[in-house]
């Protein structure tokens, strides 16, 4: 407990330096990098984003009537000196939301869940601590549109501390707006629509994912704890300017890259929802998503022009990683469509 003591006062200085060079010194380096000539294989590419200072990197590619391809380079522990590889396990961040929101999807066709319900209806303790809680549908948790307080952006959060009861500091706080009037992203409509979902089914949301999508897709390296995988197979996470490995964190899912993209194609091609449910899904959330935590950054998206999945997964973040991640996957997507 010291150990992870002494490593959240150390993130939260260095969270802090970070977000302020963002704003005071431009990338410029990145920019320039942006607009260099792009190698000629997605290989070549791999290898030239851990030039850019990223420890390591995965990527998926499957393109639809091609056998899916695997890519990794820099390292999967660089304490170990362990290269990274293909397979590896990774922290997906809100990348989950993707999964959650077809689960909700799927219970609303067979008539478990109403979009339509009430979070006062689903969650009446919590009635009196949320406001508008007899206004807000899951419908609008699903779509961000609840305006619920986003726990991420609350002054006590601290994302290297998975031990903080998050929910906690939302409850008896002032709405961003009200319902369905706007849009803001908020991790607390994910977190109340698992425990919407849990108390429904009368067990773990968690046991009803596996059960409804996971297995029916095959997929045996998607998890939802680091506790649930041996950690060697998990990829170290690296913050600039801290040496610590922070895979040690409990940040919620863990899949291979993989297994995230074989989830994404069969979101996207009618193979994980049948009709009823994909139309319920459409009308209520996106196709692709990125994620964030400390140490890990992942794009997850399906290109329909080529009919293509791509997923990327870096384990650096800090500085300006969000803009370099972005610049990498977008060179990479420039030589997939040419």
């Amino acid at each position: 407990m010291k150990k992870w003591n002494k490593i959240i006062l150390k993130l939260t200085l260095a969270v802090t330096l970070t977000t302020t060079s963002i704003y005071i010194f431009a990338p410029w380096e990145f920019a320039l990098y942006y607009f260099t000539r792009l190698p000629p294989t997605i290989e070549k590419q791999v290898e030239e984003a851990i030039s850019q200072d990223l420890d390591g990197i995965i990527v998926y590619i499957h393109k639809s009537g091609h056998a899916p391809e695997l890519y990794a380079g820099g390292w999967h522990d660089r304490k170990s000196k362990i290269p990274a590889y293909p397979e590896a396990l990774f922290k997906i961040a809100s990348i989950a939301k993707l999964y959650e929101a077809s689960a909700v999807a799927k219970l609303v066709a067979d008539g478990k869940l109403n979009l339509d319900g009430t979070l006062a209806h689903y969650l009446p303790a919590l009635s009196e601590r949320i406001e508008y809680s007899d206004q807000i549908t899951l419908r609008m948790m699903v779509k961000h549109r609840s305006g619920i307080p986003n726990f991420t952006d609350q002054r006590e959060f601290d994302w290297a501390d998975s031990s903080l009861d998050v929910l906690e500091m939302v409850l008896d706080k002032s709405a961003d707006f009200e319902p369905d009037t706007d849009y803001a992203y908020s991790n607390t409509n994910y977190l109340l629509l698992q425990k919407i979902m849990t108390q429904t089914l009368g067990y773990s949301y968690t046991q009803y994912i596996k059960e409804a999508i996971l297995a029916p897709l095959g997929l045996t390296r998607t998890f939802f704890s680091i506790h649930e995988v041996n950690p060697e197979e998990l990829m170290s996470g690296y913050y600039i300017g801290y040496e610590e490995d922070l895979k040690g964190l409990d940040q919620g899912y863990v899949a291979s890259a993989e297994d995230v993209g074989r989830f994404l194609r069969a979101l996207n091609d009618g193979t994980l929802l049948n009709e009823q449910e994909q139309e319920i899904y459409s009308s209520i959330y996106e196709y692709e998503h990125t994620g964030w935590v400390l140490g890990y950054s992942s794009i997850a998206r399906y290109h329909r022009d080529i009919d293509t999945v791509v997923i990327q997964f870096t384990n650096t973040t800090g500085n300006d990683t969000v803009m370099l991640t972005h610049i990498v996957y977008n060179r990479l997507l420039s030589i997939l469509q040419h």
